[in-house]
């Protein structure tokens, strides 16, 4: 909060936002041309589409690329509008690379040890046809979805909660809102159909579990190692929900599970997220 302090008016904040999205949306477009160029008008339609999707190796590693503009948004932001330093979100070095690591291990101890449990009530899933393209593709999936999770964790916890916090006292502001627009970040009805609401529901609760271990650990790295876990498991592990799934070693047989089964998938999701969330408040009251 303190870096924020003395720029802390809430237009700036508004103004800000506006800025980080108009450079993202421009790092896009600029993507969007580069692609125009290699492959020409042709097939231009086409490869944008499959980019959204995730659809293949590529197009997957290409979408995740598009969040350096969330980066150069952020670090434009703050440096025109405030007067602090990108490293001033994150945190000290040795605390984000710390709590970072102990994120990873307990989505992976906690949330994953759970998962295994409850995979006999999962229906059967596919095996990427190709596990050596898999190999091949996974270091540079790893550093896409770092750089995508670093995006938002800059955007969501480490920008516009520490503005919101440094001008609002109460932690329903500063930590609420952050999490609803992040969930409203994944709203995608069109493609969600039914569940929409569901992953609405998750990505918002996550939002806030986020927001309150950014606030209790004092850095980004604890939210930041949760989100990256968490991405890597849905994306590159298991892909369930139809999308982004061009780089999942197991994926449901027809590209999606059906809304019925997705539901309580979700509803569990939730709760596995409380579970590493509590883990992770009893190691931050210990520490």
């Amino acid at each position: 909060m303190a870096p924020a302090r003395p720029r802390r008016q809430f237009w700036r904040t508004i103004v800000g936002l506006c800025l980080v999205g108009g450079v993202y949306f421009l790092w896009m477009v600029l993507t969007g041309v580069a692609i125009w160029l290699v492959q020409g008008l042709a097939g231009f339609e086409q490869s944008l589409q499959r980019i959204s999707t995730g659809a293949d190796p590529w197009s997957l590693i290409l979408l995740l690329s598009t969040f350096l503009g969330g980066w150069l948004g952020v670090w434009i932001t703050v440096h025109l509008l405030h007067g602090r330093r990108l490293r001033s979100l994150l945190g000290r070095a040795p605390v984000v690379l710390r709590d970072f690591t102990l994120g990873v291990a307990a989505m992976v101890l906690v949330g994953g040890g759970l998962t295994l449990a409850a995979s006999p009530l999962l229906p059967p899933l596919a095996l990427t046809p190709d596990p050596a393209q898999w190999l091949a593709f996974l270091p540079l999936a790893l550093l896409g979805i770092l750089i995508q999770t670093g995006a938002e964790e800059l955007v969501f916890r480490g920008y516009l909660q520490s503005q919101l916090a440094a001008r609002f006292a109460a932690p329903l502001v500063y930590m609420t809102v952050p999490a609803l627009l992040f969930g409203f970040a994944h709203f995608d009805a069109a493609a969600l159909g039914d569940t929409v609401w569901y992953v609405f529901a998750a990505t918002a609760l996550f939002g806030l579990i986020a927001s309150d271990l950014t606030q209790r650990s004092g850095a980004l790295g604890l939210a930041w190692g949760l989100h990256f876990a968490n991405n890597v498991i849905a994306i590159l592990i298991v892909s369930v929900m139809g999308g982004l799934g061009g780089l999942a070693l197991l994926r449901a047989p027809e590209g999606a599970l059906p809304e019925a089964v997705l539901r309580p998938i979700l509803l569990a999701d939730m709760g596995l997220m409380i579970a590493v969330w509590v883990a992770c408040r009893l190691w931050i009251r210990r520490r």
